[in-house]
């Protein structure tokens, strides 16, 4: 069965916590019912500073500053025991500060709903042009400035949202519609929010990858925002907007939701279009999900901890056909999360684990790592969650002794073995399995892993429709080194000799 090659891996952190401040869920309720609760006079106390998360171990091992291996032996807790130099751009992308985001998001507006203070879209232009990936192209798009009266009566008077830099107003997002609540000037900033993170990626995957944005083919886009108007409030396409700002003229695209599991269905999906034929070259996407920024916030806070859930996620992966070099997804062995699979732990693990490596007539000490949800600890634990990566490992190690192949005694070595520590932002889709893919790629490449299994869960119960739990797992390998659709010209005039040479003996021995 033809599989699909992981050509190139992107992942980018847009520092905004001054939209986190105004409009991530948690806070910005907070502020509508209690305006004066001693949670939101004292959050901004706890929030990370720009210079500190260019240093901040977790982020730094997204972008690929560091390895999963740096960060696991790196000095804990991670917020008080930063790196000993900033680091912007890393191998797989950067962290982006939140002036130059809000040019970004201007750049991505094609409705005229951001406006931006002269001075400051001056200064802002005067960095992106700048930027190793925005070409004149792109920068061509950053409108003009406004004069702060006007921005002003935006927010006053036409109920326009508005943005912070540095604690001073510097523009605004205005509203889409007069009456239509999912073109409100809430909804369209969460949405040019998350097209704006996919486009940063999508720009870095193209340098990166050497590939030219009229070469791409197809997009799917998997975030967690669900874009239209009231008449179809989830109508997409968020792919094709985003593959219109970065100059992909020949691509089209669709957009794949299932909250946390959104990513690795898009992925499955990207890779059997590849696989069949039926697209040259596909790009998964993603940006980041604004409401979830300083989504635990409160729990930080109460706890004196550092808030920390300051940073939109986003990434890209080019997949292409295999070319017998670079790593695969297998889709002879994909895991699902059924119907009928069970909502317990063991039932999904199963589904998501057990099943697929059945398939592939591979036993769980196979993998070298399972990489699930990649939540950063420091975020989750003082929460009340847990240490998310390493529950679901857990899970893994137990299934395993279940299933006979693990002694019970051996489940912590397991864990520490094939489990990851957590790196990822709590953006629901964003850590869900697919931070690791890049890691996972460039060592088995390298000869460093041999496998890995990268898995989505998502909580479908959240939208009141069904109270089914959703999921599903690939395999990530080395190629067979059988390549695909890709003989050369002297490879195919030798086949035509050959074919030419076995007729004539067929005709004289006739």
């Amino acid at each position: 069965m033809p599989n699909a090659a992981i050509k190139s891996t992107v992942y980018c952190l847009n520092h905004t916590p001054e939209l986190g401040l105004q409009y991530g869920t948690t806070p910005c309720l907070e502020r509508r019912d209690k305006p004066d609760s001693p949670f939101l006079a004292n959050l901004p106390g706890f929030i990370q500073p720009y210079e500190d998360a260019v240093r901040y171990a977790p982020n730094l091992t997204y972008i690929g500053a560091m390895t999963v291996e740096q960060l696991e032996e790196h000095p804990l807790p991670w917020h008080s025991n930063l790196a000993s130099a900033p680091i912007r751009f890393g191998k797989y992308g950067e962290i982006m500060p939140e002036d130059e985001f809000l040019g970004l998001l201007d750049i991505c507006d094609v409705f005229d709903l951001v406006w931006l203070e002269t001075s400051f879209a001056e200064s802002v232009r005067g960095k992106l042009n700048a930027h190793p990936v925005l070409d004149a192209e792109v920068l061509k798009r950053l409108k003009g400035g406004r004069d702060i009266a006007a921005i002003r009566d935006e927010i006053a008077g036409k109920a326009a949202l508005p943005l912070y830099f540095a604690g001073e107003v510097v523009g605004c997002c205005r509203r889409a519609h007069e009456v239509d609540e999912t073109l409100s000037a809430h909804v369209i900033l969460e949405n040019l929010a998350s097209k704006a993170g996919g486009v940063l990626a999508l720009l870095h995957l193209l340098k990166k990858a050497g590939m030219e944005p009229g070469e791409v083919d197809f997009l799917v886009e998997c975030s967690e925002e669900a874009v239209g108007d009231m008449n179809q409030r989830g109508g997409g396409n968020l792919a094709k907007s985003i593959a219109e700002i970065a100059g992909c003229v020949n691509a089209s695209g669709l957009d794949v939701r299932a909250f946390c599991a959104a990513p690795v269905n898009a992925l499955i999906t990207g890779a059997s279009l590849v696989a069949s034929g039926a697209r040259r070259n596909v790009i998964v996407l993603a940006g980041g999900a604004l409401p979830k920024l300083f989504m635990n916030s409160r729990d930080h806070v109460k706890k004196e901890h550092p808030a920390l859930e300051n940073c939109l996620g986003s990434f890209a992966v080019l997949l292409t056909p295999d070319d017998g070099t670079a790593p695969v997804i297998r889709l002879d062995a994909l895991g699902k999360h059924s119907v009928g699979a069970g909502a317990s732990p063991q039932a999904v693990t199963t589904a998501l684990v057990w099943d697929p490596l059945r398939k592939a007539g591979l036993n769980f000490a196979d993998v070298d790592k399972y990489a699930a949800e990649l939540q950063i600890p420091e975020i989750t634990l003082p929460a009340g969650a847990g240490d998310v990566p390493e529950a679901n490992a857990k899970m893994i190690a137990a299934l395993a002794v279940v299933k006979g192949q693990l002694e019970r005694a051996a489940i912590g070595e397991f864990v520490s073995r094939h489990g990851l520590v957590g790196f990822a932002h709590t953006q629901g889709h964003i850590p869900s399995g697919v931070p690791f893919l890049g890691h996972a790629a460039d060592a088995i490449a390298s000869g460093d892993m041999k496998r890995a299994m990268i898995i989505g869960k998502g909580s479908l119960f959240l939208a009141r429709m069904t109270g089914l739990s959703d999921g599903a797992s690939f395999l990530v390998e080395a190629s067979s080194g059988e390549p695909v659709g890709s003989l050369t010209r002297d490879e195919v005039k030798t086949i035509l000799l050959d074919a030419l040479a076995e007729l004539a003996h067929t005709l004289r021995a006739d």
